[in-house]
């Protein structure tokens, strides 16, 4: 059997790619549901809106190559109209013109959509949620990986990102420590971010000819985007705000924001039907500190990922350890289907 650790896209990829191959495994998921930096919540009137992962682009050629096998639809970003940019916190927002750039694209039905077609290709038995673990035993023929339970296996693979395992996780043999220390200095994409939604009845701002787009450099939002669903039938804007902002109450943070657009948007900004947030630096199963202060993206497609430890017995596959588009859904797929290739391979072997 095959142990997976964490339920992100990653490992629900090399899950379902070992299905296919008849091949045993088991995942487990610390958090109560599935997707890890992926998270649809749905609003009101059921509209989808993103608190993780969103976009992608056409260089993204391995995720387009997955939706298109598992049958997914995806749709352009909707970006016509005009934008607005806010320079300075003594001025107003000005109207702006975004030249032509590459279309980036979002999941229709929302990025959680990819999660559970993934998830129903396996069987329920298949996959534990509420599975923190705590220690991984090496042995000669087999792997104990433990959390309030036992479970053994032939091969493990860390399927979370890189500073989790290396500072959540006791490994017996310990793992060698340029490993280990790699892995602590490596950024997890997401961890810093604090993403914010708003549904409404309709899309007032296409009404006006606006794209929904707010660049600003005041915040507390740093970006701002059209967030109708695929269909243009359920409305949202979504975007970022500036991390520093965490430290206020969450009653105060939503106040400024919905200032903050409503000066930009007009009044209509404010009659929204729900407000979401997600602030990824509290979530315990995605961020924890670091002794130095990290670059984005630092370490991320680091090669030492991409090589397997005691004897082929485990395996490390996440965003981050992509050899390109490292941090992104792309490098999530890119490193599963690398993992999976490399495990059905062994077993063929």
């Amino acid at each position: 059997m095959i142990i997976i650790v964490g339920a992100g896209l990653s490992g629900l990829l090399i899950a379902y790619r070992l299905k296919q191959e008849g091949i045993p495994f088991k995942i487990l998921e610390a958090r109560s549901r599935i997707g890890g930096r992926i998270n649809t919540v749905y609003g009101t009137n059921h509209t989808p809106v993103e608190m993780g992962a969103t976009w992608f682009g056409e260089q993204h050629k391995d995720l387009r190559a997955l939706l298109e096998e598992l049958g997914i639809e995806y749709f352009e970003q909707y970006m016509e109209g005009t934008a607005f940019f806010q320079p300075f916190s003594t001025s107003p927002a000005e109207s702006i013109q975004i030249p032509g750039q590459p279309s980036s694209y979002r999941i229709s039905g929302g990025t959680s959509h990819l999660i559970n077609t993934l998830y129903n290709k396996l069987d329920e038995k298949e996959l534990l949620l509420n599975q923190s673990v705590k220690e991984i035993k090496f042995h000669n023929n087999s792997v104990q990986v433990i959390t309030e339970q036992v479970f053994e296996g032939s091969k493990v693979v860390l399927a979370i990102p890189p500073k989790l395992w290396a500072n959540n996780i006791f490994f017996e043999p310990k793992l060698q420590d340029n490993l280990m220390n790699i892995a602590r200095q490596t950024h997890t994409w997401m961890e810093d971010s604090i993403k914010i939604a708003l549904t409404y009845k309709q899309a007032f701002w296409q009404q006006e000819k606006l794209s929904g787009t707010l660049f600003s450099n005041t915040g507390p939002v740093t970006e701002l985007y059209d967030h109708c669903d695929h269909e243009r039938s359920k409305a949202a804007l979504c975007g970022f705000i500036n991390s520093s902002f965490k430290q206020l109450d969450s009653a105060v943070r939503r106040t400024k924001v919905i200032d903050q657009i409503t000066s930009v948007f007009g009044e209509k900004a404010a009659d929204f039907l729900d407000y979401e947030e997600c602030i990824w630096s509290m979530e315990a199963n995605t961020f924890i500190e670091s002794e130095f202060a990290l670059a984005p993206h630092q370490n991320n497609g680091h090669q030492i990922f991409r090589t397997s430890f005691f004897e082929n017995k485990l395996l490390i596959s996440s965003s981050e350890a992509a050899s390109e588009f490292s941090g992104y859904m792309e490098g999530a797929v890119a490193s599963a289907n690398d993992t999976a290739k490399r495990i059905i391979t062994s077993k063929l072997d």
